[in-house]
């Protein structure tokens, strides 16, 4: 029997200036479970130099992520376990990098804000361009306020920072002549700046109609020049996305990591001068942790180890030992499916491995096509690849797919059904059926395939037959479940629940003897005198159990609410065990009843695709009729399965130890996919 990774509570005590080095190392191997009392807050997280740290790693990532959404790079979401924590060089590379790409952003911003000033003053003035009035009547005319005159060139720069947003600069020539436009609203505070820098008035020729040709040239000049810098702009954002994405990535790797470390720190104990980290550690990994360690802090650091019995909360109940698990791919794949319902307790039998073996075998019997068997088995290869996002977010179901799937390809081998068609494994079966008959020496013509459930008066008995044998399965899966919890109730020495419960050995035992009596009378035989003694004294150890259990214990029995409600009770018991018993065996016939189902959903699918075959354009139809019903029976009698199988495992399974749930192993750890 397979159970838990044994565990260690480890405690080191580890000097201020090694607990940065001590936390990277347990984050990237992800092998310590800290315990509930070791994150309770403590001084050295709280003081001013620990928060200042945080406050620096925070503006820092706050830094970076402005700098990425600019450059369009896509940041990580959370520790990588690849990273490095941050110092004085990733420091001065950030500042560095910061610097560089907000100073292009700032730039961008300013050449768009003027590109919008211009385009706007140009919309204006070509609209008043058109009007048949004096230059020097459209101040009064229009909401554009325009100035023409002369200013030192070395005064423009201070020009155009007095005046900010509310006006634009635009030179006419190089010999000083500048042109400046403001909203009417913004006419006061344009003259007012303009008589601060010297600004000269260029008297227009009187009765000079419109806008002068030469002022809207100049307008499309600026524009020309300011798309050319945004564009110059855009291809070196390019340029920096390239060239500094992998930086921004790294560091912000490097900044999380150290924003993790803090987090943790703030909750550790401690003093002024050392924190104490105490968690879990499988017993296996305890020597390679601390040699480790031992070498990271040159032999600073305190290490001691307890086993779970020597720890009083552990042995009063106050702390569970957390649960880890071992196991191959295969079974591995199903952890899942385990701690979806809860995790078991240290030191109990650990179900993983009958899980997986009989979700595989569940899932094959009631979903058996050759064909869509591979559809499953190709589409657990994918979604186990790295080269699509959408499909890694599935990676988890792998191995389950490939499980799965290969056993409905044997299922269908047997029912002989091959995306639904029934004649194309015909051959194929038949050779390999006579090769085994010739090597055994039966004679006869091979059949057409193993196991035929379509419903006909020729395999009437046959279908009874299967039926059986999923109850079978079902009768074993939970004769399974039973002798866990026997095991699991004596390892936690609860003996009560171990042998008069029942799901425990008194149960057992009762189920045991009663699927004796139902298969000798199947099988013709009669029910006998000895069977009534078969059936009372497991029946009389569940009713009479816990007096029973107090006399074996040495202790004297006591009818706590009196004779009547014990006698209830031990009668509530036994009916709730009979019942329990026979919906629990006969919950297997679903197994049969749905991979009768598939069976007869394939059968329409086909006999419709024939039907169609030979009319005109049949060969089109039938094909759509293939495809359509094959990809309805994948999804969704594919998903239907999988939560019965799910359902028999949960019911009829976990319900017979799954009395109390353990803690699952949950190491502080930095993600490996981000």
């Amino acid at each position: 029997m397979i159970r838990p990774r044994k565990m260690k509570q480890i405690e080191m005590t580890v000097l201020i200036r090694d607990v940065d080095s001590v936390i990277e190392y347990l984050g990237r191997r992800a092998l310590m479970h800290f315990s509930g009392e070791t994150l309770t807050g403590g001084a050295p997280g709280e003081s001013a130099g620990s928060s200042g740290r945080v406050s620096r790693i925070r503006e820092n990532l706050d830094r970076l992520r402005s700098a990425a959404v600019y450059l369009g790079v896509e940041l990580p979401g959370g520790v990588r376990e690849d990273g490095e924590l941050p110092g004085e060089a990733e420091e001065r590379l950030t500042d560095t990098l910061i610097q560089t790409i907000l100073g292009l952003a700032s730039r961008e911003n300013e050449q768009t804000r003027e590109k919008k000033k211009l385009e706007e003053t140009l919309t204006e003035a070509q609209a008043f361009s058109r009007l048949n009035a004096p230059f020097s009547d459209l101040d009064q005319l229009s909401y554009l306020t325009l100035r023409v005159g002369r200013l030192d060139p070395r005064r423009r720069e201070e020009l155009q920072e007095n005046l900010a947003d509310r006006a634009v600069i635009i030179p006419l020539d190089d010999t000083g002549r500048i042109l400046a436009a403001a909203s009417r609203k913004g006419r006061f505070a344009l003259d007012s700046a303009l008589k601060k820098s010297a600004f000269a008035p260029i008297a227009i020729p009187e009765g000079y109609k419109g806008v002068p040709a030469d002022l809207l040239a100049s307008l499309h000049g600026r524009i020309v020049l300011a798309e050319k810098e945004l564009a110059g702009i855009a291809e070196k954002k390019t340029a920096f996305h390239r060239e500094y994405g992998p930086a921004l990535q790294k560091l912000t790797g490097a900044y999380l990591m150290a924003q993790a470390v803090e987090e943790l720190k703030r909750r550790l104990r401690g003093t002024r001068n050392v924190f104490v980290l105490r968690g879990w550690v499988p017993a296996d990994e305890v020597a390679v942790l601390v040699e480790e360690l031992q070498k990271r802090t040159e032999g600073r650091a305190a290490i001691r180890s307890y086993n779970p019995e020597e720890l009083e909360e552990v042995v009063e109940g106050r702390e569970k030992v957390p649960v880890s698990l071992k196991h191959g791919a295969f079974v591995k794949g199903f952890e899942p499916v385990v701690f979806s319902y809860g995790a078991p307790l240290y030191g109990t039998l650990d179900p993983t491995p009958f899980v997986a073996f009989f979700f595989t075998v569940l899932f094959g019997i009631m979903f058996g096509d050759m064909g869509q068997g591979l559809v499953l088995l190709l589409l657990g290869f994918a979604v186990g690849t790295k080269k699509s996002k959408f499909l890694e977010s599935f990676g988890k179901f792998a191995v389950p797919l490939k499980a799965v799937g290969i056993s409905s390809m044997v299922m269908g081998f047997c029912t002989g059904e091959f995306f639904t068609n029934e004649n194309i494994l015909v051959k194929p079966v038949q050779g390999i059926l006579g090769f085994f008959m010739r090597i055994f020496g039966i004679a006869g013509e091979p059949p057409e395939r193993i196991l035929h459930l379509m419903p006909d008066k020729n395999n009437v008995t046959k279908l009874f037959y299967f039926f059986g044998f999923t109850i079978a399965v079902g009768i074993i899966l939970n004769s399974i479940g039973l002798l866990v919890n026997i095991i699991n109730q004596c390892s936690l020495k609860k003996y009560e629940g171990a042998f008069f419960s029942k799901t425990g050995l008194a149960g057992l035992l009762f189920f045991w003897y009663a699927v004796f009596i139902a298969l000798r009378i199947i099988l013709g035989g009669a029910f006998r005198w000895y069977d009534y003694p078969g059936l009372l004294v497991p029946a009389g150890l569940i009713f009479f159990g816990p007096a029973l259990w107090r006399l074996f214990a040495l202790e004297r029995p006591v009818l706590e609410h009196g004779l009547m409600v014990f006698i209830m009770e031990g009668f509530v018991e036994i009916l709730e065990s009979v019942s329990t018993y026979i919906s629990n065996t006969v919950s297997f016939l679903r197994v049969g009843a749905f991979a009768l189902s598939h069976a007869v959903l394939s059968f329409i699918v086909f006999y419709l695709s024939g039907m169609v075959a030979n009319s005109s354009g049949g060969a089109a139809f039938s094909l759509i009729i293939i495809l359509f019903g094959n990809v309805v029976i994948i999804l969704l009698e594919g998903m239907i399965v999988a939560i019965q199988v799910m359902r028999l495992q949960y019911y009829e399974f976990f319900s017979k130890f799954f009395t109390e749930t353990g803690v699952e192993f949950t190491p502080f750890r930095f993600r490996k996919k981000v």
